[in-house]
């Protein structure tokens, strides 16, 4: 999937960006499913709520963690060969599914999340070893909020706190005059490593923004039960590559590995 300088980019300033990492067809039927997860009452508000006045006008960012439990075609996406080869190229063999989620912006008041890195929630020992893959579900420009990483950020941990703007995540403070803004077509997409500072901004425009991400790991650098059941009971973390590697059968109690194309039709067509 990458050149080996595409790889040394990646280590050194931890993130790579992919423009149209799904075609155009992948593209309409993940916006597809977003919507319905949208229409269907599944992604709820994580902002901190303002009073609908001109003051303090109500902010909505919209988030579903994990989103696989409620669609097959965002369950068979890991699955499909091109993520699991580029996120083996990245960080290594065994490729371990971590979490999924979206972040859906409404227009006009949707609002962003806040400078972090991915390792102060997860604290593996190497942040190389955790990777996160955003697709830009809509086109991702500055005036919608697109994402915002802080380049070779992953070398040094920051200090976080509680973020104020968010009823459950948390938020350091990186030198944003280092910041690169990543302005993205619909379908493309940005590998970062788990320690890179990233945030998005609030959406200025009338129409929706959501980007959509699925975080992996390198199995080799997790122990006995560092996961957990979601809420739910239903997280799963399938092994993706590797001599270990499964269809879903043993996660999910059916094969996924191969169904990626059939579910894209069949969200295409159910739209």
């Amino acid at each position: 999937m990458f050149t080996s300088l595409q790889i040394e980019t990646f280590k050194a300033e931890g993130y790579l960006v992919v423009p149209g990492f799904w075609n155009e067809t992948e593209t309409k039927a993940l916006q597809a499913e977003i919507e319905l997860l949208k229409q269907t009452g599944k992604l709820r508000n994580v902002a901190t709520e303002g009073d609908g006045t001109t003051e303090s006008p109500v902010k909505s960012n919209l988030q579903l963690c994990p989103m696989s439990p409620h669609s097959d075609l965002l369950r068979a996406l890991p699955f499909a060969p091109k993520v699991i080869e580029s996120i083996r190229e990245l960080i290594g063999d065994p490729v371990m599914l971590h979490l999924d989620q979206v972040f859906l912006k409404p227009g006009k008041h949707g609002v962003g999340t806040n400078w972090h890195q991915d390792n102060a929630y997860f604290r593996i020992d190497d942040p190389l070893k955790g990777c996160a893959m955003w697709t830009a579900v809509h086109d991702a420009t500055v005036a919608n909020g697109t994402l915002r990483v802080i380049p070779g950020s992953h070398k040094t941990p920051f200090d976080h706190d509680r973020d104020p703007q968010s009823n459950h995540h948390i938020r350091c403070y990186p030198p944003e005059e280092s910041a690169v803004i990543i302005e993205l077509k619909a379908g493309g997409v940005i590998f970062f490593a788990y320690g890179v500072a990233h945030a998005t901004g609030g959406n200025k425009t009338d129409s929706e923004r959501a980007g959509a991400a699925y975080h992996f790991l390198n199995g080799s650098v997790i122990g006995e039960g560092y996961f957990g059941a979601d809420a739910e009971g239903s997280m799963r973390h399938p092994i993706l590559s590797g001599d270990s590697a499964e269809d879903g059968s043993k996660s999910y109690g059916a094969k996924i590995a191969g169904t990626w194309e059939q579910e894209v039709q069949t969200s295409n067509h159910r739209k």
